[in-house]
């Protein structure tokens, strides 16, 4: 006989509750348990910034609210026919003990024990634990304990995931066309109608143009190679990047590729390009911290302590100053903007409740962003202002964050066909020989 779905519990992990607060609302109606040390572990997060910190205090409200005349170990429905129930577990003294199996007492050992007492009591139902934390899910499998991913806010299939751009074979006549008229319709490269804002890479049998598609005019217009503070582009993509960023058009873009592409330094170059359109500029990065520790227990002011972790934003800065002698207007103008603060470089957990307007704001790393914290940013925008998103998907340091799961990934996924966006993949280190040499061999 095939269970159905209301013969499941679902066990959520601390690091699912802290990805998303509303987790327990997105199992339709299967029963969710709360083991009481994942509690324990969430009261620890309620104070900071972040927004880890954010959904273990709304968490621990919702969890309140719904508790309020009910005892949590017992079932308590969560809305009606629309959701399961859920409880929270305390009993860890089962059979097989998990701490005597993994050699000490932690807390995944509890919360692994917590699932298996709960598989005693339950034996004709199946119990299922979702953790974002892949070492857990690894033991609770040597335990025989259904394991998996928290999923909801995740991409399908990452290999497939929007590059912004296309390559497509096409007669020297197309190539001579766009050049005449600087565009074409679309209708003569696919019947299909492009993204909007897609980059197109068109190859003749003796020449080659770069165009990307308008949805205003319908066409795909021609991209000029343009240079912009210094910096000129040295690639196709870079090309595009570029393009995208000086578009006004454009208020979101986001730049993904490895090390080396040249993500971050074109972002800021086409910021200080149109430095005159905006009253201000901000750089950011996400700070990943050892373990729960704020910046604050670093010695020093904040700057003192943001520093280290924004040095990458800093020299590629020092590089776009560079490009001109130090007696130059351009090579003054971005330490008086510094100086001005036109120019800022800040810790995004302090941008919760501003309202953000006539400004450029890039966040570099962005790949690790919860879906979450990449949201809380586009909200702050107000008027007249642009955000840059930069990033390797690949390249995660956030331990509960992976290529699905991150919050730049989830934004390309959601946003390549909006007329305010654009994106392009870089694919060609710019850094050096060298570095490239490293890339390809080790």
């Amino acid at each position: 006989m095939t269970k159905s779905k209301k013969d499941k519990i679902y066990v959520l992990d601390t690091s699912v509750l802290l990805y998303d607060s509303e987790a327990v609302k997105n199992f339709q109606k299967n029963d969710i348990a709360i083991p009481i040390t994942v509690l324990e572990e969430i009261d620890t997060f309620k104070k900071g910034n972040d927004v880890i910190n954010l959904h273990a205090r709304e968490f621990s409200r919702y969890l309140d609210k719904i508790s309020d005349k009910n005892l949590l170990q017992k079932w308590i429905p969560l809305n009606g026919e629309t959701h399961g129930k859920l409880r929270v577990i305390s009993n860890e003294n089962s059979e097989l003990d998990a701490s005597k199996v993994f050699g000490n007492e932690k807390n995944d050992h509890r919360i692994l024990n917590s699932v298996l007492k709960l598989m005693e009591e339950e034996p004709k139902k199946k119990v299922i634990l979702v953790s974002k934390d892949i070492n857990l899910r690894i033991k609770a499998r040597s335990l025989n304990i259904d394991a998996e991913d928290y999923e909801t806010i995740q991409i399908k299939d990452i290999d497939h995931l929007y590059q912004g751009k296309k390559e497509v074979a096409c007669d020297d006549a197309i190539i001579n066309k766009i050049y005449d008229e600087g565009k074409l319709p679309y209708t003569d490269l696919q019947e299909e109608k492009p993204n909007n804002n897609q980059f197109f890479i068109l190859k003749g049998q003796s020449g080659s143009a770069l165009g990307y598609f308008n949805e205003e005019s319908s066409s795909i217009e021609l991209v000029q190679k343009k240079t912009a503070y210094g910096v000129t582009p040295r690639n196709a993509e870079q090309t595009f990047a570029l393009n995208a960023i000086l578009n006004p058009n454009n208020l979101l873009v986001t730049i993904t590729g490895a090390a080396g592409t040249g993500k971050t330094l074109i972002a800021l170059a086409g910021a200080l390009e149109q430095r005159r359109n905006f009253h201000q500029i901000f750089l950011a990065r996400p700070i990943v911290p050892l373990s729960n520790n704020d910046i604050g227990y670093l010695p020093g002011d904040i700057s003192s302590k943001i520093d280290p972790y924004m040095q990458p934003l800093w020299d590629n800065l020092s590089f776009i100053k560079n490009q001109f002698p130090e007696s130059s207007n351009k090579f003054q103008k971005v330490d008086d903007m510094l100086e001005n603060d036109k120019l800022r470089i800040i810790p995004l957990a302090y941008i919760r409740g501003r309202s953000l307007s006539n400004v450029i704001f890039i966040v570099d790393e962005a790949q690790n962003l919860t879906p979450h914290e990449v949201k809380t940013i586009i909200t702050r925008a107000g008027e007249n202002t642009k955000i840059i998103f930069t990033g390797d998907i690949f390249q995660i340091d956030t331990p509960y964050l992976d290529t699905q799961s991150n919050g730049l990934s989830f934004l390309v996924d959601r946003m390549h066909d909006n007329e305010l966006y654009a994106h392009i993949n870089l694919e060609k280190g710019e850094r050096s020989e060298l570095a490239n040499l490293a890339s390809k061999l080790l």
